[in-house]
């Protein structure tokens, strides 16, 4: 008679693979979710440069960044730009209001960046940058 080697994996290996494959997970989980957080800033970023670079045409072709009572209309008021789920807002800030010499433009946290550690980022006229934490710009 023949013994039958049984093949196969124990339930104590599956174990072992799960608990390994969980641990794997939790570490890696949140550095993407960091990941994906630090390229949507960068976006943000990056389209502030852009509105700037609209302000200071405006400025060479008009002479002011606002000219009298007139509204300016910025190009792009979300990132993406694209359209999809927006999780920044693109403004001109109220305060302080743009003015004929001066403007400050804000990427707001919203949707999935609300409650971002770095906040809203600023640009002004002067090329002075400001976030929530000083090491995100």
């Amino acid at each position: 008679m023949r013994i039958r080697v049984a093949s196969g994996f124990t339930l104590i290996e599956i174990m072992i693979a799960v608990v390994v494959i969980a641990i794997l997970v939790a570490i890696a989980y949140p550095s993407y979710l960091e990941h994906v957080k630090t390229t949507r800033r960068g976006e943000a970023k990056a389209a502030l440069l852009e509105l700037s670079q609209f302000m200071e045409r405006k400025f060479t072709a008009d002479g002011c960044y606002k000219c009298g009572t007139e509204t300016v209309t910025l190009p792009l008021t979300q990132v993406p730009r694209d359209g999809g789920t927006k999780y920044y807002d693109l403004r001109l800030a109220s305060s302080p209001a743009v003015s004929s010499a001066s403007y400050t433009l804000e990427a707001a946290p919203t949707g999935a960046m609300s409650g971002d550690s770095c906040g809203t980022f600023k640009l002004d006229q002067t090329g002075t940058k400001t976030a929530g934490a000083s090491n995100c710009w």
